[in-house]
């Protein structure tokens, strides 16, 4: 039987390989469309002090729900403003699911059994989860950015200046319980697809 220390330990580091290649994968491809922010304010780097909040980890942790430090993006250096947009918003997203995939298919090669087997399952679940909850079409949710991509430029500068004050409305959906019902589902359809590609392959 594992200690609490050591459950919550796994947890974390778990959680690390969802968050930080989430929030990497955002700045890498920021400076592929010309954006160099991310990359001079040292967030191209997989050091998890870059990149981590210390009370988003502790409620990702503890309640399932949480944050890390925002990648800087500055939409007005992209060479293709509306493409770099959707692809930078995309990413954290892809790279999730990504990860989710591969640490799934370990998981069920291995029977999904010991402590690996344990860790690799929280490292599917998580990065699933993350891949799910950032596809809500709500700010500062990535799902809300692959909407603004499609919107004139008018749009996207009036809702990236208010975008503060919509997020009380995810606020208001996580704390409702309601975000949580409505990507329960989705999480188990994808969670269940990577288990039976594991499965197949």
């Amino acid at each position: 039987m594992l200690s609490s220390f050591s459950v919550y330990a796994i947890r974390v580091l778990a959680l690390l390989f969802a968050i930080i290649p989430h929030e990497v994968a955002h700045g890498v491809a920021a400076y592929q469309f010309g954006d160099t922010t991310a990359k001079r304010q040292g967030r191209l780097s997989f050091n998890p002090l870059n990149h981590i909040d210390p009370l988003g980890l502790l409620f990702m942790v503890v309640f399932h729900f949480g944050w890390a430090k925002a990648v800087p993006i500055n939409i007005n250096a992209f060479r293709n403003r509306r493409a770099g947009l959707f692809v930078v918003s995309v990413a954290g997203v892809v790279t999730n699911f990504i990860l989710g995939l591969l640490a799934s298919i370990l998981w069920v090669k291995m029977g999904g059994q010991g402590l690996l087997g344990w860790f690799l399952e929280e490292v599917m679940w998580y990065n699933t989860m993350l891949g799910v909850f950032n596809l809500v079409p709500l700010p500062p949710l990535d799902g809300s950015k692959v909407l603004l991509s499609f919107l004139p430029y008018e749009s996207q500068d009036f809702i990236l200046q208010n975008e503060r004050y919509i997020y009380i409305l995810l606020v208001i959906g996580v704390m409702s319980g309601f975000i949580g019902q409505l990507i329960a589902p989705v999480m188990e359809a994808v969670l269940t697809a990577f288990i039976q590609l594991g499965l197949w392959l």
